[in-house]
């Protein structure tokens, strides 16, 4: 390798995005996704293993490089965490830990533990952390965008996660505060849409993040209730309203540069997509039968058309630059 080589390896290194844990989300949901269309649509297990292998790799290669850059580049990841917009893409890190310690579950129960312990105690911190950011910091209202639900609303993946692990009563504390600062970030980041600048086009993704708090708020309370009551399809419906209003609104992401914020669409659409399959599951109506295809397909097909274009802009070095 030659000097210049040398100096590129670091460099890359030292720009590479906390945001790239966006990326084991999304791969997580779909993983997730095809093991509940295994179970309620009899979809071949086989999607579901190999998805669960592939993701628990990307998991581990992102964490050791993002590890590593800590290690090299303190001051970079200091300068990400004091970022008004950067701070809230850490808590895609606790997050990352659920998701995958949900894929290790029927693989090493006690290691999905681990995992689940360190995210939960991670994404607590983020939570403290980030609100106590928000206060003590001047931001302004260009500052806030859909990915401020990542760290607060987050919260509602630790019950969806840690059935069996934690009390019912420790899952609803987080989900008691998930449930309560979505309505709190809905109010703010609706006043930031309708009344002030448009977002900047790589944040335009983040919108899909919309969908993400009233799915995943379905999927915890049905798994620690085991009720599907009013309260169930009221939360399943504005997550429907949601995907289905971006859906409508499908020019405003056609010509769209390619941001690594893309991972961004992924995982809200596979909760739309477990929420579909529990809905099904549960009321057997044609409707959601349809629309739990629909979604599987939707998610199945954006999560392979983001990976293609990631793959291509790593091989163009066009991604862990500065910007």
């Amino acid at each position: 390798m030659d000097n210049e080589s040398i100096k590129l390896v670091p460099n890359r290194l030292q720009f590479f995005p906390v945001m790239m844990f966006a990326v084991v989300m999304g791969l997580s949901g779909l993983s997730l996704v095809y093991g509940k269309a295994h179970e309620v649509l009899g979809i071949n297990k086989i999607f579901y293993e190999l998805l669960s292998y592939f993701t628990i790799v990307v998991f581990f290669i992102i964490l050791i490089t993002y590890f590593t850059k800590m290690m090299k580049y303190h001051e970079e990841v200091k300068q990400e965490f004091s970022h008004p917009i950067r701070i809230n893409f850490f808590a895609a890190i606790s997050i990352s830990f659920i998701l995958v310690s949900m894929l290790f579950k029927p693989i090493n129960i006690q290691f999905s533990l681990s995992l689940f312990t360190i995210g939960t105690v991670l994404h607590l911190f983020f939570t403290f952390y980030t609100l106590s950011f928000w206060i003590n910091k001047p931001l302004n209202i260009q500052h806030s965008n859909p990915a401020w639900f990542i760290p607060i609303v987050g919260n509602l993946m630790v019950p969806v996660g840690g059935v069996g692990f934690l009390s019912n009563n420790i899952l609803m504390y987080f989900f008691s505060i998930g449930i309560f600062f979505w309505i709190i970030m809905f109010a703010i980041i609706l006043n930031r849409i309708i009344f002030h600048d448009q977002f900047a086009q790589k944040f335009m993704p983040t919108l899909f993040i919309l969908i993400a708090p009233p799915t995943v708020g379905l999927l915890a309370y049905y798994k620690m209730s085991h009720n599907f009551d009013t309260f169930s399809m009221v939360l399943f419906n504005l997550g429907l309203f949601f995907t289905l209003l971006l859906f409508f609104m499908y020019k405003n992401f056609l010509k769209i540069k390619f941001f690594i914020s893309w991972w961004a669409f992924t995982f809200p659409l596979a909760s739309m997509a477990l929420a579909t399959l529990l809905v099904y599951s549960i009321t057997k109506e044609i409707i959601y039968f349809y629309l739990s295809y629909f979604f599987i397909i939707c998610v199945t097909v954006i999560v392979g058309l983001v990976a293609y274009n990631t793959l291509k802009h790593i091989m163009k070095k066009e991604i862990c630059i500065m910007e």
